[in-house]
């Protein structure tokens, strides 16, 4: 089975158990340290195993007249540079601070780059690089990407399958075969209808070698519906938009999670691991008492003298399991007995012969 390392989690594929959970503060830190600090915080408190932000310069990532693909009733922005300018002031110094925050307190850093300068400097800062849907046709990015030799996780948003395959073979093609592959929708939001939390299935079927996860745009309203869904589907890594305040207007807060629903779903996760248990059928030490109370012993009906056949109208079955099992009735009819036994008593295998 395939197994790939995130921090110190191993992530197998097809085990059950608790999902990789990243909460993707993105650029809702405001270009705030306090915010940025606090969401990791809020995150850590939350049971998420990452933290995830995104690096990158406007004038890198998109041109001046790129048009909005986002709700401009959420974000009113109707440029791409417009919007990314807002948010491109943190960058390696500001990412170097809060990577060493985060390993203090006990959880992974990531961040998402777009351009080469960032994949560089976050690269002694993180276990393993994100790749957002808009790049999974980015081949020259991809390459390099591969090129550091750590886990990717790949974004599939608004992509054929045939252009998943291709960006696979070109990170193999480039040395790094350590992908996770999660569905996602490029809507901001994405209506709960468009979710079709149902690819993650076939995605599991089409990609049978690569761990599959779900990355998430929808509302926070349904938060445990879609975090369960996906999880239960198959989704081994799951990432979601993370805030400090789902009031807040624009860019990412209003499809996003805050602290608190994100501990209602990981304590939701936990219980049902812990309801879960083993994979395995056995019965369990704490079982042990009703095996030998609950199950049958062979009894015998009636008196039976020494010398008689233990026949099926001289015995019957009955609790406790304290002598000869139940199980074994038809191998002691025909039997002699060697003793006489009362009636009501238990059968013994020194009993008969």
């Amino acid at each position: 089975m395939r197994k790939i390392t995130i921090g110190n989690k191993t992530i197998t594929k097809g085990k059950f158990e608790k999902p990789y959970i990243i909460a993707e503060i993105g650029v809702n830190h405001e270009g705030s340290m306090e915010k940025a600090k606090f969401m990791i915080e809020e995150a850590k408190r939350g049971g998420a195993d990452a933290v995830k932000f995104q690096t990158y310069k406007a004038e890198t990532l998109a041109s001046k007249d790129s048009p909005a693909y986002w709700d401009l009733n959420k974000e009113s922005t109707k440029t791409q540079f417009e919007l990314f300018k807002k948010h491109d002031k943190f960058w390696k110094e500001e990412y170097v601070e809060l990577a060493e925050y985060a390993k203090k307190i006990g959880i992974d850093f990531l961040s998402t780059p777009f351009d080469k300068e960032a994949v560089d400097f976050l690269d002694e800062l993180m276990p393993v690089y994100k790749i957002a849907s808009a790049d999974i046709t980015n081949i020259p990015f991809l390459r390099y990407i591969a090129s550091k030799n750590k886990p990717i996780l790949l974004s599939t948003g608004a992509s054929k399958v045939s252009e998943i395959w291709n960006a696979i073979e070109v990170l193999e093609n480039a040395g790094n075969s350590k992908i996770v592959l999660l569905h996602c929708v490029l809507n901001y939001p994405t209506k709960y209808e468009n979710a079709n939390l149902g690819m993650i299935k076939d995605m599991k079927e089409k990609f049978q070698d690569y761990i599959i996860g779900y990355s998430d745009h929808t509302l926070p309203d349904r938060i445990e519906d879609i975090f369960l869904t996906s999880w239960f589907l198959g989704a081994q890594v799951i990432e979601k938009h993370f805030t400090f305040d789902k009031t807040l207007p624009g860019n990412d807060h209003y499809h996003a999670m805050d602290g608190n629903d994100l501990k209602r779903v990981t304590d939701k996760i936990n219980d049902i691991i812990q309801i879960y248990g083993k994979d395995k059928k056995q019965f369990l030490e704490s079982e042990k008492l009703s095996r030998e109370n609950a199950r049958r012993s062979i009894v015998a009906k009636v008196d039976i003298k020494e010398g008689e056949i233990l026949s099926e109208d001289k015995l019957i079955t009955k609790r406790p399991a304290k002598g000869v099992s139940a199980l074994y009735y038809d191998e002691v009819i025909g039997r002699k007995a060697k003793k006489d036994i009362k009636e009501d008593e238990i059968l013994n295998f020194g009993d008969f012969e």
